[in-house]
């Protein structure tokens, strides 16, 4: 199980984007990395096909697993996650709060 998912809200703790907060867009588990919405934007050129116009898009960057921690849903502080079982089922825990995490 891992430890961020898609949709998790997460915190840039290192890096030139330190403190801003986003949503998980997605996971890059061969390369430990994944990517945030509006989180490390590069400007990307792209020449003119028949389909789109050219020019310089901004796009979203992966960024490393180690430069970023999960948001605790209740308190909003940046956290480490845990697992617990409960009921039988492997559950992520967020360690600020030990409140289960969806």
């Amino acid at each position: 199980m891992n430890k961020l998912k898609k949709g998790d809200n997460v915190i840039v703790i290192a890096g030139k984007d330190k403190g801003k907060e986003g949503k998980v867009l997605l996971m890059l588990p061969d390369s430990n990395k994944l990517i945030i919405e509006k989180i490390n934007l590069i400007k990307k050129h792209v020449k003119s096909t028949q389909d789109s116009d050219g020019g310089i898009l901004e796009k979203e960057a992966p960024i490393h697993l180690s430069n970023v921690k999960l948001v605790a849903p209740g308190s909003k502080k940046a956290t480490r996650v845990g697992f617990k079982v409960v009921k039988g089922r492997k559950t992520r825990v967020a360690k600020v709060t030990g409140d289960s995490l969806k």
